[in-house]
């Protein structure tokens, strides 16, 4: 397995013929070598989208000037939304949770077995149930208590902490608590949530109940990004699984729970490796 550090480019712009050929030339006139590209084209938009990969190896470029010459010749005059980033690079992960634990244990089992090329400095909770999980897997937990009064002064303090941490990105694995504009606009598009339905779907607080009451044939899960509309964040996965008339409230809630955390580890694996991006409110999830 090569250990050649690789650039991943995502980004969009108007369509129009031949970007294709200019990146692809970019990247090979400087000795580049590339391993990976995808490439959609949204014709109700016009939107050109695409996610392409190269070695850096031999690449003439030096990698610190690579963004800025992008920016110049390809970027500006052709009006590319890009974001650029770097194999060696890991992303480092904030995961906040509640009460529930079980989307916590898959993604710790994840990180913990290395399928993840990322890093978990901390855990934050509005809650102490779960700091004994983070005590077993060794990674800081801190606990900040919110109510109506004092949640502005605690997600201020939560967000110096994820400040001081290097934070890149936010998983909400089951954090009961809606996140405020404020934090939402310092990680735009970078805190992900696990909704536990198929969007749009049973909305309040027993939606197994009213699944069960409704006499639903599939139940599922729903990973998307976190913006100040509720639950209407771009969907990044969905999944769901068939329930029959045998299936009682706890059979839901435990197929449920199950389905939450394939769905919310697939998101997280898809954000980890550059392979998400944003257009309005909807995801070109790349292969």
């Amino acid at each position: 397995m090569s250990t050649t550090v690789r650039a991943q480019l995502l980004l969009y712009c108007p369509d129009q013929p031949g970007i294709i050929a200019k990146v692809t030339n970019f990247i090979t006139v400087n000795k580049g070598n590339i391993v990976y590209l995808d490439q959609y084209v949204d014709r109700v938009e016009n939107m050109f989208f695409m996610r392409i990969e190269w070695e850096l190896g031999d690449f003439l470029i030096p990698k610190e000037k690579i963004e800025d010459y992008f920016n110049t010749l390809y970027a500006r005059p052709y009006g590319m939304y890009f974001r650029l980033y770097f194999s060696d690079h890991k992303p480092r992960m904030a995961v906040f949770v509640s009460k529930m634990s079980h989307c916590l244990y898959d993604m710790l089992a994840r990180y913990t077995a290395g399928e993840w090329n990322v890093e978990i400095p901390l855990i934050i909770s509005n809650h102490p149930d779960l700091q004994h999980v983070a005590e077993r897997f060794d990674i800081p937990f801190y606990v900040f208590p919110i109510n109506k009064e004092n949640k502005l002064e605690q997600e201020q303090k939560e967000m110096a902490l994820l400040k001081e941490n290097g934070i890149n990105f936010i998983v909400l694995a089951r954090y009961m608590q809606v996140i405020s504009p404020a934090m939402i606009e310092a990680y735009p598009n970078r805190i992900i949530n696990i909704h536990h339905s198929f969007l749009p779907a049973f909305v309040g607080a027993r939606p197994y109940q009213a699944a069960y009451d409704r006499g639903v044939k599939i139940i599922g899960a729903t990973s998307h990004y976190v913006t100040s509309e509720l639950d209407a964040g771009p969907i990044i996965e969905q999944d769901v699984v068939r329930i029959t008339h045998k299936d009682s409230v706890d059979d839901l809630v435990n197929k449920g729970k199950d389905l939450e955390k394939i769905v919310l580890s697939r998101a997280v694996c898809k954000h980890i490796d550059r392979k998400c991006l944003v257009y309005k409110n909807r995801t070109v999830i790349f292969s």
